[in-house]
């Protein structure tokens, strides 16, 4: 049986539209990540309002994350869970991440509260995206800025090279705690 050029190139337009009707996009992880997207521009304005200084800090950094967290606490253990994204500025790139949160210690109630990650310099950036990170223990940070002035002021280093800004329902946060808290890639909406 002799092929035809029509049969190739029938067969190729074939491949290529189930090729691309398999990659095309999922209605629901659209919306997700529009959800994302939304939080974290909210988010930011809200950091700006509490603190106008910070809007220079996230744009001229390496990158920037933005994290949506619900703590639970009930008696001796609690746990939180969120979603984020995390942007490189240099490139505009968007990674949907999530995190996880495990704690200990007598305690009631319940926490939201937002998170921004500021990022000096892409491997450090990177280093969060492609890696994940994890708080371990129970850490506080103190409210400083170091040497680097008024343009991170509100935030703590957490890292050599990491800021954070957390925001509660109130505002920005005086002290921020993490508890045992993985940061990592949502690989469901990327």
């Amino acid at each position: 049986m002799k092929i035809t050029r029509k049969q190739i190139l029938l067969a190729a337009a074939l491949v290529y539209a189930l090729a691309v009707t398999a990659h095309a996009a999922d209605p629901q992880i659209e919306k997700k990540q529009k959800d994302i997207r939304t939080m974290a521009q909210s988010t930011l304005r809200r950091l700006y309002k509490s603190e106008p200084k910070a809007k220079a800090a996230v744009e001229g950094a390496a990158g920037y994350a933005v994290f949506s967290n619900m703590g639970i606490k009930i008696l001796v253990a609690g746990s939180g869970n969120g979603k984020g994204v995390a942007v490189n500025n240099k490139t505009k790139r968007e990674t949907f991440m999530k995190m996880l949160e495990l704690q200990a210690g007598f305690g009631m109630g319940v926490k939201k509260f937002s998170v921004i990650f500021v990022f000096d310099n892409e491997r450090v950036f990177n280093g969060f995206v492609n890696s994940g990170w994890q708080f371990g223990g129970q850490t506080t940070a103190a409210a400083t800025t170091g040497n680097k002035g008024a343009a991170l002021a509100g935030a703590v280093s957490v890292s050599d090279g990491v800021w954070m800004y957390q925001l509660t329902d109130k505002g920005l946060a005086l002290e921020i705690t993490a508890k045992s808290t993985k940061y990592y890639k949502d690989d469901d909406l990327n």
